[in-house]
């Protein structure tokens, strides 16, 4: 056969299919930034990131120069559940630790782990009441100072602003992205909740039923079924992620992309039985959050206890969490400092697109470096 330009064209398409989809984990460029693991109790991990040694990192296609100078509050990211830590290093130069470590932030990463079965009985309160207070107290103590802020993505976000209602006395700031709190303004989805919310009710006023009822481990959502909704609540962008692939299996960069966010979309872990008990009842159904109240069984403090600076970032263009959905949640907040922000993006990529390091990020780390001095 004569090695002409198609031969040469169709030989380098077989490769990176087999690559791709036959060796695709050889292809991650994702979780290269070094760090250390500070606390780990056999499920979940406090990563604190050490300063980089680079005078300068890669940013996109441009270079932004470290900083000298370490901000005295520390930061740390609070991840939401199900998903894998990839998101927050996804590429050594679309890298959000790496990004916020240059900027000067003293940062820490709650690294949820992977619940296994004998986890079914955790529960929200299980992470923003007992987990996050004691993670924090490691980070003050390894850092030495006594205000933290929080940076919490998704359910990440509910967990932070819970916790800060918790401990209002140790979170100086809030950086929350994506974050849900009226379930039955959100959309399309929203409309389901209420769905959902009118059929439990029925259930629970003439029968007396409650999802609490129930056994948790009945409850559990694996991994492969969070990625199956992640991906089905925006099936048309799902569906044109997969045309573009093969439009460019030519590319090696394209297919090395891919991958590495394939890494983070196809490798998400279970929630708790528990979890999604307390999801379905107090967020669903009660809508709790939408009245100012916290998830799970602490009733004696509710949203108007939260007193830190808060910075409330939405997406334009999300589905998962709505403008509708997360706006409210200021108004609950007794915070004298509090900033709506309105970025480009859906769910995934307010935090962690292809726009984010230039349109969200620094916005945010501007935000935070402001009140951590």
């Amino acid at each position: 056969m004569m090695n002409t330009p198609v031969s040469r064209y169709a030989q380098q398409v077989a490769r990176n299919a087999r690559q791709r989809f036959l060796n695709p984990e050889t292809l991650v460029q994702a979780d290269q930034t070094p760090y250390e693991v500070i606390h780990n109790d056999g499920i979940v991990r406090l990563r604190y990131y050490p300063p980089l040694k680079e005078s300068h990192i890669a940013l996109g296609d441009q270079t932004i120069p470290v900083a000298a100078e370490t901000l005295p509050v520390p930061l740390v990211l609070v991840a939401p559940l199900a998903v894998n830590m990839t998101i927050y290093d996804l590429f050594p130069n679309r890298s959000l630790v790496r990004y916020l470590r240059a900027r000067g932030f003293q940062l820490y990463l709650v690294d949820w782990g992977k619940p296994g079965w004998e986890e079914n009985h955790f529960d929200i309160s299980s992470y923003y009441a007992d987990y996050l207070p004691e993670l924090l107290s490691r980070v003050r103590d390894h850092s030495g100072h006594e205000e933290v802020s929080l940076h919490g993505w998704s359910f990440g976000a509910l967990f932070s602003y819970c916790a800060a209602a918790v401990d209002s006395k140790h979170i100086r700031n809030l950086a929350l992205i994506g974050a849900p709190c009226d379930y039955h303004a959100n959309g399309l989805i929203g409309k389901q909740y209420q769905i959902i919310s009118h059929t439990l009710g029925w259930l629970e006023q003439r029968l007396g039923w409650k999802v609490h009822h129930t056994r948790r481990r009945f409850w559990r959502s694996p991994g492969w079924a969070n990625a199956l909704m992640f991906k089905v609540t925006t099936p048309l962008s799902s569906l044109q992620n997969y045309l573009d692939l093969i439009r460019n299996l030519h590319s090696e960069e394209y297919i090395t992309n891919h991958a590495t966010q394939g890494a983070f979309l196809n490798e998400m872990v279970a929630y708790p039985g528990g979890v999604i008990q307390d999801t379905v009842q107090y967020l669903w159904v009660e809508n709790c959050t939408a009245r100012g109240a916290l998830p799970g069984a602490h009733k004696s403090t509710d949203l108007s206890s939260v007193q830190a600076n808060t910075l409330l970032v939405y997406g334009d263009n999300d589905p998962i969490v709505t403008a509708e959905c997360s706006l409210p949640l200021l108004d609950h907040l007794s915070s004298t400092d509090k900033t709506a922000l309105k970025v480009p993006g859906g769910h995934m990529g307010i935090l962690a697109g292809s726009k984010a390091p230039e349109h969200i990020w620094p916005q945010v780390a501007d935000w935070l470096a402001e009140r951590s001095r």
